[in-house]
């Protein structure tokens, strides 16, 4: 009889993903209604929301770990909300053990009204007070993570995060949703940012993406690409700007998809992938969740985004 084997299935990747986490109440309709109408949904979930939240959901699925650092109000059982979020991402294998919660403070909640088409209209409630919390010990925060993702929604909060991880040589991914006040400084603690297409415009004050990318690399070493949705994506490799095109679905629900593409890129680049093929796994998960309806719900897993590319490569 052969002797077991001794090889040991490879220790998954813990991220620590830094940034805002919403409560999100999905809802599908017909078309986006009148005022002073009542409306029916065809369809309704609640999910985890907010660029951190969803994307350490997406990376979870895909086999990686994630903690999740984030300002949400309090206290428990006053804030509704923030308890919602937390018992939302237990249910979801994140662990949420550095949560920062601001008393006195709602947590963030977003509705969001999903048309035929995948497109969807958000409202959101942000206080303003979140922007106050802090991590006490960014150098032990990260100690223990294999990459960081951070957004730019709390540049405050997640600085310190980054600059303490880019301290011990990880990797450093920043999903580049807005601009903010802290741009150049977030730009130079990542090793990798991913840009939204109104991200990168705002930031590079161009409308062309391959103008806008070369315009940012200039003021940082990070690797650089942005998405734009269903006309794929573009990326920096250094010395020029390369064009990485969508998969073809048929979008029923696009919420969420953006954060999909972020928390698989890290996972992707955190297993020692290069930027590209990270880009590349991305842009198929992103499309993936698409197809689903439920905002980060509909996340898929690794197995699945493996087919996918397998068929793609096929056609």
């Amino acid at each position: 009889m052969a002797p077991p084997s001794s090889i040991e299935e490879p220790r998954a990747k813990l991220i620590l993903c830094a940034g805002i986490a919403v409560i999100d109440y999905i809802f599908r309709i017909d078309a986006l209604p009148k005022s002073d109408t009542k409306n029916r949904a065809s369809a309704f979930t609640i999910a985890s929301g907010g660029n951190m939240a969803n994307a350490a959901v997406a990376l979870v699925r895909l086999g990686g770990k994630a903690r999740l650092a984030s300002p949400l109000g309090g206290p428990a059982g006053i804030d509704l909300a923030g308890d919602a979020i937390l018992k939302k991402l237990e249910q979801d294998n994140v662990d949420p053990s550095a949560v920062v919660r601001v008393d006195g403070v709602p947590s963030s909640t977003s509705a969001i009204l999903i048309e035929p088409g995948g497109e969807r209209s958000i409202i959101n409630y942000r206080d303003d007070a979140l922007a106050t919390a802090r991590c006490e010990d960014p150098d032990k925060l990260v100690a223990s993570a294999d990459a960081i993702l951070i957004d730019n929604r709390f540049p405050e909060f997640s600085l310190p995060i980054a600059q303490a991880a880019r301290k011990t040589g990880k990797i450093v991914l920043m999903d580049a949703d807005d601009p903010t006040r802290e741009t150049d400084a977030l730009l130079n603690a990542c090793t990798h940012v991913v840009f939204s297409s109104h991200g990168l415009r705002n930031t590079a004050q161009m409308q062309d993406f391959e103008q806008g990318l070369t315009a940012v690399a200039k003021r940082t070493p990070a690797l650089l690409a942005v998405t734009d949705g269903a006309n794929g994506s573009w990326w920096h490799d250094g010395h020029r700007v390369r064009h990485l095109a969508a998969h073809p679905v048929r979008a029923v629900d696009t919420l969420g998809a953006g954060d999909v593409f972020h928390g698989a890129c890290v996972l992707t680049l955190a297993q020692g992938q290069p930027f590209e093929q990270a880009l590349r796994f991305s842009a198929a998960a992103s499309a993936i969740k698409c197809t689903r309806f439920g905002g980060v719900a509909g996340a898929p897993t690794r197995p699945e985004v493996d087919s996918f590319l397998a068929a793609a490569r096929d056609r």
